[in-house]
C-alpha cells in the first residue's frame, strides 16, 4: 500500500521577495524526536531562517520549530537551536564556494516531509535584490494578475 501524499508544507514567503534565487537545492534536516512530531503537526517557520559553514558542514539558523505539546518537560526540544543539513560533499563545496563570494548567502524557502517520510529543507543560493528590484517584482505580479482576470 503505497504512503499518502505529505500535505505539511511550511514557505518562507518572504525569501522570493528579499532575495534573487540563483540556484536551488534540497537537504536533510538532522532533528530529534520530538522536532518531527512538531514538524508533521505544521508547527516550524522559516521567517529568518538562513544557513551558514560551521566546520565544513551546513548549518540552518533562524529556524523555529514549536516544541511538541504532549513532550515531558525533559524530553523537549529547544524551539530556535541550529540544525545540520545533510548534502552531498560535492554539493556542500559548490555552496562554500560560492558563499565566499560577496552578495550572495543561502536562505531556507520551505520546510516538508518526503514521500519516504524524512523532513527535507529546500534552500536556495541567492543574492539580495535592491529596492527598484522589489518594485518591478511587485510590478510584473499586478500585471500577470490583471491579464489572468481578463
Amino acid at each position: 500500500m503505497p504512503k499518502a501524499k505529505s500535505k505539511i508544507q511550511i514557505t518562507n514567503r518572504r525569501a522570493s521577495f528579499d532575495y534573487e534565487f540563483i540556484e536551488q537545492y534540497d537537504a536533510g534536516i538532522v532533528l530529534v524526536g520530538t522536532e518531527i512530531k512538531s514538524l508533521r503537526a505544521g508547527k516550524a517557520s522559516l521567517q529568518d531562517a538562513w544557513c551558514y559553514f560551521s566546520g565544513g558542514e551546513l548549518y540552518v539558523r533562524g529556524m523555529n520549530i514549536a516544541t511538541y505539546f504532549w513532550a515531558s518537560r525533559w524530553g523537549s526540544h529547544e524551539p530556535a537551536r541550529d540544525r545540520k543539513l545533510l548534502l552531498t560533499k560535492r554539493e556542500l563545496r559548490h555552496l562554500a564556494q560560492a558563499v565566499k563570494t560577496k552578495g550572495l548567502t543561502i536562505v531556507a524557502t520551505r520546510a516538508y516531509i518526503a514521500d519516504n517520510g524524512y523532513a527535507k529543507l529546500h534552500i536556495a543560493l541567492c543574492r539580495g535584490k535592491k529596492e527598484y528590484d522589489k518594485r518591478a517584482t511587485i510590478k510584473e505580479k499586478d500585471i500577470r494578475r490583471e491579464m489572468e482576470r481578463s
